[in-house]
């Protein structure tokens, strides 16, 4: 199920009718008042969010949704008339797992959601332990010692992307296309934002994400099981 959370009655129908005939199965919402009790119901797969929006913004939205461990990992796509770089920035450090500006085309966006859908599926089976760092990619597991860590999808990613280059040094653009599937007018903050977030909820197993000035950033080799 996708959910569609869109004021606009015209793009809304649009929307749902594009992705009812790519296969998906797809229900829209006007406004915030009708979305929230229908993810009290029922989690999507992924939702497709308008920033601008009567009662409620989308951006207080998404906010919520990540602050919440129930939907923390869930797939956001942001929908707004906004096209400027602050807002596209403001959305991705917020937890957004992609960003389409108004006007878009219906395949793009379908393009889109599956590519989000893709990197949100369970990595094949692997498990990855350093130090009191445990991650098992194909159930969504981080434990840091003997606590469960709840991180975001893009957060999640990440770790899975460092843990899986150990010793390798990433440069900000390789995990900007890497994790959102393509770098935007070089633009790195949210990679930095992100790595921060992802440090201070692993707490002191956050020190394993070291940071090469000027590059960017690595898991050291040693010691992965």
């Amino acid at each position: 199920m996708i959910y569609v959370l869109e004021d606009d009655g015209n793009i809304r129908k649009l929307i749902l009718y594009t992705l009812r005939t790519s296969g998906f199965e797809a229900e829209g919402f006007d406004r915030p008042s009708a979305f929230w009790p229908a993810m009290e119901a029922r989690k999507p797969r992924l939702l497709l969010l308008d920033i601008m929006l009567p009662e409620e913004d989308g951006l207080s939205i998404l906010k919520k949704l990540r602050l919440n461990p129930d939907t923390a990992q869930l797939p956001i796509i942001m929908l707004t008339a906004k096209g400027s770089e602050y807002d596209k920035v403001i959305g991705l450090d917020s937890g957004a797992d992609d960003y389409v500006p108004k006007p878009f085309g219906m395949m793009e966006l379908v393009s889109r959601v599956k590519a989000v859908l893709r990197r949100a599926e369970p990595a094949a089976q692997e498990e990855y332990r350093l130090g009191d760092l445990y991650v098992c990619p194909a159930k969504h597991i981080v434990m840091a010692g003997d606590q469960e860590i709840k991180l975001a999808l893009k957060e999640f990613e990440l770790l899975v992307l460092l843990l899986r280059n150990a010793g390798v040094v990433l440069t900000r653009d390789a995990l900007l296309n890497q994790i959102w599937g393509y770098s935007f007018d070089g633009e790195s903050r949210t990679v930095d934002v992100h790595i921060r977030n992802l440090r201070k909820k692993l707490g002191d197993a956050g020190a394993c994400i070291e940071t090469v000035k000027g590059v960017g950033y690595k898991i050291g080799g040693t010691g992965l099981g």
